[in-house]
């Protein structure tokens, strides 16, 4: 037995407001008690003409709301976007539109990024407000930070490339370590080297669809051109910092730039948490020296097959030279370039070895072992990798950065871009990672509304202080 639908219903005029219509525990609902957005008014503020001229534009925070809607669904276009927020009474309510009310067009945001927004710092000023909010409710916890990058499939197709020979920008530390190298030398009574200003050349593979992105290859199988941003989170996945480049752009390369987003943090972090890739003498020099422990993985050694491990030749600190597994001194060379020291054996020791075949390869049977002048800050953050607590910080990567990466790119549509050009690039991440912190920081507030307050402050200081219960901090991340 069944009822027939009266589809009269369809055409029925009723008298219902659009409050009514959107569900109590509607996402947006918590996202708009969770902050105010009036503060893009005095963001936006100089970006608009202040003279009465002509059509009024569309309102400052109904259109980055539409923006935020995009980025909070995963909306793959603002097309797209604007054609949900039509059908869709519950992105109406959000950005302030009744049920009747024409929705802006969908190229609208796109000419206001060009006659206002571009050039500007407008995102990342929206994103560190959010951010602020989520650290003003004391929701964030940096005590250990976790670094990481993720490639983005850029808009452009990998068989429309050019080789173009391009000049290789310099190290960020390469100053400073230029200066090492010369004490070192000088230490040692070497020369300084000759200063070379000869810019490095080196071929590059470029798209000719999109230029400003990378060729990005991991493995054989995988070659794509993309972009990458380099993250920071903290234990809660609060997103604390980014940077975005070409996608064949080493992590280790983008590693300071990440890491001076850090500096609201600086007092507060005691810990970083990276992956082999940023294992370097530059970067451990630069965490240590800031004051802070790294927490690093076993980085295998670049070896070939059958031939002695560099840890099987013993450094003397005290005579400053190496010690081979056959007992010999591979004595002090030179210091070159790239800021290693060289030792070296004797061929006449070489030549009549019994592991002369597992040592070297050279044609003067001489055996070259390297040293960075930067190498102590390796063997430290070699030794707090044995201590549990930084192996339990090195183990929460992926509970905390890599589920960032996972869920921008599933539920934020953050795999692929529809954009072209780095800027556009940046700000597509920028507005993901805000509208990540977003959410989270409406969900969060949301949990806590429902809590008593003695309870509240209890929990908080367990999480944040003692930190002994990380199953509900689990549950409620």
């Amino acid at each position: 037995m069944y009822r027939k639908k009266n589809r009269e219903l369809q055409s029925q005029i009723q008298f219902i407001s659009l409050e009514d219509l959107v569900p109590q525990d509607h996402i947006l609902r918590a996202i708009d008690r969770a902050i105010d957005f009036s503060f893009i008014y005095d963001e936006v503020e100089g970006l608009y003409s202040s003279y009465e001229v002509g059509r009024p534009g569309i309102d400052p925070v109904s259109l980055f709301k539409i923006v935020f809607i995009q980025y909070l669904f995963g909306i793959r276009s603002m097309r797209q976007t604007i054609k949900e927020i039509n059908v869709n009474v519950a992105y109406r309510w959000f950005i302030g539109y009744g049920l009747t009310e024409q929705i802006p067009h969908f190229s609208t945001f796109g000419k206001n990024y060009v006659r206002r927004f571009k050039g500007t710092d407008i995102f990342e000023r929206i994103f560190n407000h959010i951010l602020q909010e989520a650290v003003s409710a004391g929701f964030v916890d940096a005590s250990a930070v976790f670094i990481d990058g993720t490639h983005i499939k850029a808009s452009a197709n990998r068989n429309k490339t050019e080789k173009i020979a391009v000049t290789m920008s310099a190290r960020q530390y390469q100053e400073e370590l230029d200066r090492e190298i010369g004490k070192d030398r000088d230490k040692h009574g070497k020369p300084p080297l000759k200063k070379d200003d000869t810019p490095k050349k080196a071929t590059r593979t470029v798209s000719t669809t999109d230029p400003e992105s990378g060729l990005f290859v991991k493995g054989e199988h995988e070659r794509c051109m993309a972009y990458v941003a380099n993250t920071a989170c903290d234990r809660h996945n609060f997103i604390l910092g980014f940077h975005v480049d070409a996608g064949n752009i080493h992590d280790s390369q983008m590693f300071h730039n990440v890491y001076e987003k850090l500096a609201p943090f600086a007092d507060e972090i005691e810990s970083v948490a990276v992956d082999a890739g940023y294992k370097t003498p530059g970067i451990m020099r630069e965490i240590i020296s800031s004051g802070k422990i790294p927490a690093v993985p076993y980085k295998r050694p670049m070896t070939r097959d059958g031939f002695f491990r560099k840890h099987e030749y013993v450094y003397d600190e005290h005579f400053d030279c190496y010690i081979c597994p056959a007992n010999k001194v591979l004595s002090y060379a030179t210091t070159n370039r790239d800021g290693y020291r060289e030792y070296k054996s004797k061929s006449s020791d070489c030549a009549q070895c019994p592991y002369l075949c597992q040592c070297t390869a050279s044609r003067n049977q001489v055996k070259t072992v390297t040293r960075h002048v930067w190498a102590e800050y390796l063997e430290q953050a070699e030794e707090y990798r044995y201590v549990p607590k930084y192996r339990e910080i090195y183990r929460q990567r992926k509970e905390t950065i890599e589920r960032v990466f996972a869920d921008a790119k599933e539920k934020h549509g953050m795999r692929y871009t529809t954009m072209r050009g780095l800027a556009k690039i940046r700000m597509q991440v920028t507005l993901t990672f805000a509208c990540m912190n977003l959410k989270k920081l409406a969900l969060w507030k949301k949990r806590a509304g429902k809590l008593p307050s003695d309870l509240i402050h209890f929990l908080h200081q367990l999480l944040f202080n003692v930190r002994i219960i990380p199953v509900f901090e689990q549950n409620i991340a």
